[in-house]
This record gives C-alpha cells, structure tokens and sequence, in this order.
C-alpha cells in the first residue's frame, strides 16, 4: 500500500521520526510546521492521511482539523491526530472536530503503522465511491446509483464476543450513542450468529481463559458471509506478539486494555463506516453492471448482453449438440401508435409488450429488447416447433389483451409479427442465427403482420 502522508508538527525532531518511520514502509511523506503551511498544502496537492500535532503555536490542531473537515476539497481525508494529551476532554473535543483516530505521544510503531493502513484502507473505498458518484452525476444517472445514502447516522450493527460479563457492560455502555450491541461469551455460538445477521462490526476481547480469540478471527475472515465483516480486537497492555498475528489474520484494528471510551467510539465508528462504504460500493458495482445490461424502459436485458450472451449460448450448443432457437419479434405499425397518440403511449405499449414477453417465455430463455419496437427471445435446448408454440402463444397473448393507457384510458389493439430460426449444420455463427430469424420476421410482415414465421434454412 503506497499513499502520501501530510506530518504536522512544530517540533522538527517528532517531524523527523514520524517521516522516518513511514518512509521505512515506502509511504511519500510532506511535512508542514504549523497549521497554516498545512492547510495550504492540502489545498493545492493530493494528500492520503494527516498526521496531525494539536500543540502547535498560533493555530492549534484542533482549529486545523476544523478547517479541513469544513472545507469540502478536504474533508474526505483522514486526519490522525498525534498529541501528548491523554484526557478524555481532549479526545472528545477532537472527535467533534473530525479527527478520525489518535495516537499518543511516544508512538509506537505498531500502533502507528496499523492505524495509518487502516485508514487508508478506508480513504480508498471513500474515494471509489466519490469516484463513482461524479461518474454518475455526468451520465445522469446519479439517482440510481444512491445506495446506502441514508445509513449514515443509522445506529451500528456491533456483535460483541466477550468472555466477562462486566466487560461486556462497560462497552455497550460505552458504544450505546452510536450502535446497537448484542454481547455473546460463546465464541462459536457468535461465529454463527454473524454469519446469520447483517452485523457491521465484531468486537472480540481476548480475555477468555480457555478460548484462543484469534481462532474466532481466523474462523471470521474464512467464512463467506464474514469475510467482509470489520473485526476490532480488545487486548492487553503489551500484547504485540497478539496484535501482529491478528492483524496479519485480516483483523481490521484493535484496542488495549483499559478501554477509552471515546477511543473506542473513534474506531467502531472508523470500521462501521467502512463496512458502509463497503457494502455501498459492491452494490454501486452491481448496480453499474445491470444499468450497462438492461433496457431502462422494459427492464429486459439490452443489445450489449444479447450480442455477447448469445455467443456463449451458441457455443455451448454447438459443443453440446443441443438445439437453440432464436425469436425476432417487432410490434406492427408501433410508429402509428407514437404518431397518433404519442411517445409517453409509445413507452407504455414497449413496457406492457415486455411484460408479456416476460410472463410468456421459459426461465432459461433470454429476453432482450434489440431495439425500438424490436425484441429477441434466445431459447437453448429448444427446437423449432417449440419455439413456434412459445412464439404463438405469445402472438395470442398480445392479440387478444389491448394496452390501456394509464393517462387516457384508450385501449389500444396491438399485434405483433415473429420470426424464427434454430442452429441448424447449415448455420455456423450466432450472427447467421439472428439473420435467419431477421429474415423470418420479414416474411411475416410481408405475409399481413400478425404471424408467426419459421426459417426454413
């Protein structure tokens, strides 16, 4: 992981050892000596995380994570905030000014280093959706791709695993402003209990007396629905050894013993937004994948999926010996209904038309809008007769049931005219398919429209 990291102190030598310590993990490091220098650059170069002293002359760093979290250009970067303070008040007034995480004067390296990567971590998963959302915002379709906007001040999803029952008190006491928590002493009972329920955190406190906790971390990480769940260790004072084999098993970060209330919140709120973030940009991906396959009027697959589904369909036939059949159909005289009644009729004719496309066809048959008033149905392991009966039924269906329209309450009588064709020796490419079937649809509409046709070739 490569990033560039802002270090913001007056004190050069703890400038000096913190850039030494992040250079030695092949970070870019910028250094600023005061707050003013800090923001100036923020402003006019691409910076990762800040690593952010609070006492500091003329503008302390409270005052500085205020400005950056205000300021939209900077607010999504992560400020951590390196301070000799240790009092409650002074973590509770940094977390009011943004501040993301904290570490204490002399830092340690482990500390550091974990805290920096998962931040970092987290940054990039933000910037993907920033990404993704400007994207959408210039194609138009940001609506659409608003998942998960609403949860942000939704109280989290905590499963606590821990083996003291006055332990278990003392965090949910602690997290109760932020998350709902359900405590559990049973390791493996929990391991179930995640898989099962939509968690976005597990805290586990290594204070069993007879239960190794990272095994319930290794079992988290392997498990499918758990894999992405953000995991919190709570260990002792000292615990490096545990601390590195946890954080090399995927653990997201962790916290020592006696517990800060106020750290504690910092971090559960840092990997529950994570887990968001997350859980929003699969979704986002998902979502981009199905904008780019389907028709936006019909809901059925468009001509991008067609033109590259089929040539798997028609491979898998040939390899197989198995038939494939392919139904061309087009609405007669849709250009009347858009002249004399208008687009918005037109749409609802092509939506309702679909509808019946998709209540008549099989489970495993394709349904694609091609184009206009023009839609494809590919049927696998189907011959020609039986697609002709599918092609029939649908006919039937469209014939015999008018289109009312929703604003004027007109009934429009409809037909449409099919052609088809099946993969036969003759026939060597999907393309040669299609133009069978395009063919077919043509003599049915020489032939009077409202018809079914089957290629002879």
């Amino acid at each position: 992981m490569t990033a560039r990291i802002l270090v913001v102190d007056d004190i050069p030598a703890n400038v000096k050892l913190l850039e030494a310590r992040l250079l030695a993990e092949y970070f870019e490091v910028l250094t600023a000596e005061d707050g003013l220098k800090a923001l100036a650059i923020c402003a006019n170069t691409q910076v990762d995380l800040i690593l952010l002293d609070i006492m500091m002359p003329g503008m302390d760093g409270f005052e500085v994570c205020e400005h950056l979290k205000s300021d939209p250009r900077t607010a999504h970067i992560p400020v951590v905030m390196v301070t000799a303070l240790d009092q409650p008040a002074d973590r509770v007034r940094g977390l009011k000014a943004g501040a993301d995480d904290f570490l204490t004067k002399p830092v340690n390296d482990l500390q550091l280093i974990s805290r920096v990567k998962s931040l970092l971590r987290l940054k990039t998963l933000s910037d993907e959706l920033r990404m993704r959302n400007e994207t959408a915002r210039n194609f138009g379709i940001e609506d659409l791709l608003r998942i998960g906007d609403g949860r942000a001040d939704e109280a989290g999803q905590v499963l606590l695993v821990d083996g003291r029952a006055n332990s278990q008190e003392r965090i949910i006491r602690a997290l109760k402003p932020i998350a709902q928590v359900i405590a559990m002493s049973d390791p493996q009972a929990a391991l179930f209990e995640a898989a099962e329920r939509p968690f976005e955190l597990v805290i586990v406190n290594s204070n069993f007396e007879d239960y190794d906790p990272l095994r319930l971390c290794s079992q988290l990480r392997s498990l499918e629905r758990t894999r992405f769940l953000p995991v919190l260790l709570v260990t002792e004072q000292g615990a490096d050894e545990m601390i590195v084999r946890a954080l090399d098993l995927g653990v997201n970060d962790y916290i020592v013993r006696p517990i800060d209330p106020n750290e504690l919140v910092a971090r559960c709120l840092t990997q529950i937004r994570r887990k968001r973030y997350n859980d929003r940009l699969r979704a986002s991906v998902q979502q981009t994948i199905e904008l780019a396959v389907t028709d936006a009027l019909t809901g059925l697959n468009n001509r991008r999926y067609l033109d590259n589904h089929l040539k798997v369909l028609f491979d898998r036939s040939l390899a197989r010996g198995r038939p494939l059949s392919v139904l061309i159909t087009d609405i007669d005289r849709f250009k009347s209904v858009n002249d004399t009644h208008g687009h918005d009729a037109g749409d609802e004719v092509l939506k309702e038309f679909a509808a019946r496309i998709r209540s008549t066809v099989r489970g495993a048959d394709l349904a694609c809008r091609y184009g206009g008033e023009e839609f494809v149905v590919v049927m696998p392991d189907t011959p020609a007769d039986i697609a002709a009966a599918v092609a029939e039924r649908l006919r039937a269906a469209v014939e015999n049931m008018p289109v009312k329209l929703r604003d004027s309450g007109v009934a429009l009588n409809i037909t449409a005219s099919f052609g088809i064709s099946c993969r036969l020796e003759t026939i060597e490419t999907p393309e040669q398919l299609m133009k069978q079937a395009d063919l077919a649809l043509y003599e049915a509409k020489r032939a009077g429209r409202n018809r079914v046709v089957a290629s002879a070739a």
